[in-house]
């Protein structure tokens, strides 16, 4: 009995140094990877301050020359003190719906619940160009700014894909149509986004990076910020981020932004499920871009690769 009671003691001891020592490991394991994204962001930043101080000429960095149209992408929240700078494409339907439950009372409606159209309205948040510009400036200087990038190339194709590839009226009858009368040899497409996938005429995705290639196509009007150049949509040169994410790292940056905002026990990121791209799948989407286009394709969108540290995708541009 009494052996019996000393083997249940010890099991006891060992399975309490056990949980202390789960418990240290977890914790350590936890430091290691908040050390590990402190880093990350201090090399992001570091590589946005030193292309910008490198090319002057490239990128816009006072707000004496930016226009007020320029800036129509950076939302405010003067309660907590942020600006979101957003970028089609790269995660904007939830940061937006974060911000948008920031302005609700506490505790904060789950993002999730939000409608990602409701979001996507005009008029649904404060922009920074609503302010005047000596407020701008106070505004840019105090509070906590952020943006979220992504690879550029993998940028194009899913903005190719959301707009081209789905029944999108808006999108056929102002850039599709064109595209196809202009680049896929159809004097006269179909009028609907219906008609045209009823009878199989679609603008194919090289038909859209020539379109991208044109020079005429900004002489008549800026990209469409789907596929504008991420740089002209945030300035990083002009605006000092005070964090960088990337749709890459995506659920694990947005933990640490909200914890920097001090926002982590009071809002959850929704959970994301685009699938991450391999250098495969960009690889088959370019198959049919000729070489010349993909290397003109590259110098349109260098800056974002300079800026934002996304490799030179070599294999795309070698031949």
């Amino acid at each position: 009995m009494a052996a019996c009671k000393g083997f249940q003691l010890l099991l006891g001891f060992v399975g309490s140094m056990f949980l202390i020592m789960l418990t240290f490991y977890r914790w350590d394991m936890s430091q290691e990877k908040k050390e590990r994204i402190h880093q990350l962001q201090e090399l992001r930043k570091q590589l946005l301050r030193e292309t910008c101080d490198g090319d002057k000429e490239a990128f816009k960095h006072s707000l004496e020359d930016t226009s007020d149209k320029e800036l129509e992408n950076l939302i405010v929240d003067d309660k907590h003190g942020i600006i979101y700078c957003y970028i089609p494409k790269v995660a904007c339907t939830n940061w937006k719906r974060v911000m948008f439950a920031l302005n609700k009372t506490e505790p904060y409606p789950e993002p999730i619940s939000i409608s990602k159209d409701l979001v996507h309205m005009p008029n649904t948040f404060t922009l920074l160009n609503s302010f005047p510009r000596p407020e701008m400036k106070a505004k840019l200087k105090h509070y906590t700014k952020f943006l979220y990038v992504r690879d550029p190339l993998v940028r194009l194709i899913s903005a190719y894909r959301d707009k081209f590839q789905r029944h999108n009226q808006y999108f056929y009858e102002n850039f599709a149509r064109d595209i196809l009368r202009l680049y896929g040899n159809q004097p006269d497409p179909p009028q609907t986004v219906d008609e045209a996938f009823a009878s199989g005429v679609h603008a194919s995705f090289h038909n859209f990076i020539q379109y991208l290639l044109d020079p005429q196509t900004e002489e008549k009007q800026p990209f469409e910020p789907h596929w504008r150049q991420m740089h002209r949509l945030c300035h990083p040169c002009l605006i000092q981020y005070d964090f960088v994410g990337h749709q890459e790292t995506l659920q694990e940056d947005a933990e640490q932004l909200l914890k920097i905002l001090m926002l982590e026990g009071d809002i959850r990121f929704p959970p994301s499920y685009e699938n991450m791209t391999s250098p495969a799948f960009v690889l088959d989407w370019f198959s049919r871009v000729p070489l010349e286009d993909r290397r003109k394709l590259y110098k349109l969108y260098e800056g974002d690769f300079r800026l934002f540290g996304y490799t030179t995708p070599a294999e795309l541009l070698d031949g």
